[in-house]
């Protein structure tokens, strides 16, 4: 076994050795100092295996591999003096060295090294330590990062396809007159199912931002995702001029989806149906969740970080402030993000219809969707995309754009409880509330607006209600209100365009109403629950934007 082993992979010989001596000298020898952090030679490690730096002379000096747990950048650094201990001196393992002769290893000739090992065989053989040191055979110079200052993302943009209308403004204000975008499903009968009512998108064309061609081709999900992106940068000011001298290596597409392309993916079994020459050869990328936002950024040219995340519900949070952070990194200076879903169809309806979680209340659409309301029973599917355009202050500043508010923190937590069902306790959303607020910098006395998640089901809505009067209920100023009673779930898009909602609340000042709150649950403030339009003083994030104007008037001073 020992000899199979080491003909396997005869380096570890020496790793054996290595860590051996470290364990029989543990008592004798500080950790520390056997890995000195300089003059140091340099191993990458990846995926267990240890790869040399490609230095063509390195094993032929009679240079040993050594591990000491040392991980830098994705390096290993070590330099280890080490003498076999009487416990390794009785095994038999490095005399399976002297097996291999000349041998070619790592892409390097070992022959040399192997007649050196040969005369430590003898030594281990006769009972004798030999130390044998590792000298590193080139100097790496590193290179110390420079501190650099906080770097602050605001949104420049902002992009929606909705039940409610494709314009941020559209939407906003059919959100304050309190309409309805739920109504009976038409694109498909649904006469079999129990539920025939959603948040169905009745007229959309992405004629002037999508090709006719792709258009033919793509789901609905990629459409509205690519459509939203697009009408985002056009309200961010992005035109094509200024698209021409954008770096765009800095510049990133973070957009996912909850479901991805059901439609194509549903299309391409029906067609299995008959026979394989008869799918559609774009079913698999089509129905990817990240196809939408690498099609997006191969027609931007957009070469930044580029994938989707698909977390269900909260993708479009996680897509928001992942990309928050590569600009906070320093990695990106834009960044289009949100979430994108299309799952009325019959799959998709049937499927939520066997979780028993969809409303039935199909005699009257417009009343379905009834958060903290005491006779709600269930939620209304919905479809669409919201896309935000997230920039660095600076680089915002510079091109002079106008600043719709300022992205501050977030955080992402478990409840590690139910698949679908909240904590009893509220722990998880409470714990993720507290360690955004700690992230952002704020006081939970200063959060007077909260647009909630409040998906109109009879057990998450109270549980959501009481975490978070557990954690600012103590501001006789707060308000809370749900766009999905008008909207319903737009499942992975949900985030972002309730995000489009809370930017419109922050610039008009107006906050919308819950529609359908007539009966509310036992315990819940209707005082604290918004019931109708009011116009509410956003303080804190007045005071952001405030800050905000007077740095970009000092930069265009300069």
């Amino acid at each position: 076994m020992a000899a199979a082993y080491a003909v396997a992979t005869p380096l570890c010989t020496w790793l054996v050795a290595a860590c051996m001596s470290v364990r029989c000298e543990r008592e004798k020898t500080s950790y520390s100092s056997l890995c000195p952090p300089s003059n140091s030679s340099r191993w990458a490690r990846k995926g267990g295996v240890l790869i040399a730096p490609n230095h063509n002379d390195h094993l032929s000096k009679g240079s040993v591999l050594s591990f000491c747990g040392s991980l830098v950048n994705g390096s290993m650094f070590s330099r280890l003096a080490f003498a076999p201990c009487d416990e390794y001196n009785s095994s038999k393992e490095l005399s399976s060295m002297a097996l291999f002769g000349d041998l070619e290893l790592f892409g390097f000739k070992t022959g040399r090294v192997f007649r050196k090992q040969k005369l430590l065989n003898r030594a281990v053989q006769s009972g004798k330590a030999m130390a044998v040191t590792v000298e590193p055979t080139i100097k790496i110079a590193t290179k110390q990062k420079s501190l650099t200052k906080q770097r602050r993302v605001v949104v420049t943009g902002m992009g929606v396809v909705t039940p409610l209308g494709h314009d941020p403004n559209v939407f906003y204000n059919n959100l304050l007159e309190g309409f309805s975008g739920i109504s009976e499903i038409e694109t498909f009968d649904c006469a079999g199912f129990p539920t025939k009512i959603a948040g169905e998108i009745k007229s959309f064309s992405a004629e002037g931002w999508v090709s006719p061609k792709l258009s033919k081709r793509m789901d609905k999900f990629m459409l509205y995702m690519l459509t939203a992106g697009k009408k985002a940068l056009a309200d961010g000011g992005i035109t094509e001029d200024l698209m021409s001298e954008i770096d765009k290596a800095r510049c990133g597409v973070l957009i996912g989806s909850a479901m991805g392309g059901m439609k194509v993916f549903n299309d391409a079994i029906e067609a299995l149906r008959v026979s394989y020459k008869k799918m559609n050869p774009f079913c698999v990328p089509f129905a990817t969740t990240n196809m939408g936002s690498a099609m997006l950024a191969m027609d931007l040219g957009w070469m930044g970080p580029n994938y989707s995340i698909s977390t269900a519900c909260a993708t479009s949070n996680f897509c928001m402030l992942n990309a928050a952070n590569h600009i906070i990194r320093g990695e990106a200076d834009m960044m289009l993000c949100g979430g994108s879903d299309a799952v009325i169809i019959p799959i998709g309806l049937g499927g939520f219809v066997a979780c028993r979680a969809l409303s039935q209340r199909n005699n009257d659409p417009t009343k379905a969707s009834r958060p903290w309301d005491i006779n709600r029973d269930g939620f209304v599917m919905g479809e669409g995309a919201g896309v935000l355009l997230f920039e660095e202050l600076e680089h915002a500043l510079i091109r002079g754009a106008n600043i719709y508010a300022e992205f501050l923190g977030g955080s992402i937590t478990c409840d590690a409880y139910h698949m679908t069902e909240p904590h009893p306790e509220g722990v998880g959303i409470i714990l993720c509330m507290e360690k955004a607020l700690a992230d952002a910098g704020v006081s939970r006395e200063d959060v007077n607006y909260i647009n909630a998640h409040a998906t109109s089901t009879p057990t998450g809505d109270l549980k959501e209600y009481q975490a978070l009067i557990r954690c600012f209920g103590h501001n006789p100023e707060l308000r809370v209100n749900s766009s999905k009673s008008m909207i319903g779930h737009l499942l992975g898009a949900a985030g972002a365009v309730e995000a489009v909602a809370t930017v419109q609340a922050i610039q008009t000042g107006w906050i919308h109403p819950n529609i359908n709150l007539e009966n509310p649950d036992e315990g819940v403030d209707t005082n604290v629950l918004v019931g109708s339009c009011i116009f509410f003083n956003l303080h804190f994030i007045t005071e952001l934007i405030t800050s905000v104007e007077m740095k970009q008037k000092e930069c265009h001073g300069k």
